[in-house]
């Protein structure tokens, strides 16, 4: 016959064990769909870049996000609205050139805080002159660390958007992290692309 006291101390065992496992499984999963989420802005970004649509990155900075951008000669753009601004600006000289551009990203430390996470990584723009032109496609690269934030509609923008120049073999060389945004788009240089080095 069984031991009523033993069956109940047990079945208490079984179901803090549970408990305890659903307590730390939690956090995990919530950790995992962040990253995904984070990992969803540079999807977005690439797509803004091969459809030259400012539209979508609207949808990727917070409203008083600020971008710092590698160029010396201009200063620190804020806001949402300015940062579109610039991008309307990019996106339509690639138009009227009748040319397009691709960007990937890989992603190589992610530092996380409850609603906060800063991104280090390194980014490959590509440029394809119009058909033409008669011009070689060329490339350049760079190394980024991005902010975002987790707001309280649960979506994840970016904050802080900051890049400077590097030599394109840090992005190829870049390994790639778990659960990290790592850009496969790319394969490595061919002897018909022309890289700049600045």
């Amino acid at each position: 016959m069984v031991d009523l006291k033993h069956l109940m101390s047990l079945i208490k065992v079984i179901l803090v064990g549970l408990f305890s496992l659903l307590y730390m499984i939690q956090p995990a999963m919530a950790l995992s769909e962040d990253n995904k989420a984070i990992n969803q802005l540079y999807t977005q970004f690439a797509l803004a870049f091969n459809q030259l649509d400012a539209g979508i990155v609207e949808n990727i900075y917070a409203e008083d996000a600020c971008y710092v951008p590698e160029n010396q000669s201009k200063g620190i753009t804020m806001g949402r609205d300015n940062i579109i601004a610039v991008y309307k600006k990019f996106f339509g000289k690639i138009k009227n050139k009748e040319a397009r551009i691709e960007v990937d990203f890989r992603v190589v430390e992610r530092q996380m805080e409850t609603n906060n996470a800063t991104d280090v990584g390194y980014y490959l723009i590509r440029f394809h002159p119009a058909k033409d032109a008669e011009e070689p496609i060329s490339e350049f690269a760079g190394k980024f660390v991005n902010v975002s934030r987790k707001n309280a509609d649960g979506k994840w923008y970016l904050t802080v958007d900051t890049n400077n120049r590097s030599e394109t073999p840090f992005y190829y060389n870049a390994k790639p992290s778990p659960e990290l945004y790592y850009g496969r788009q790319f394969s490595p240089l061919t002897a018909e692309i022309h890289v700049e080095q600045h």
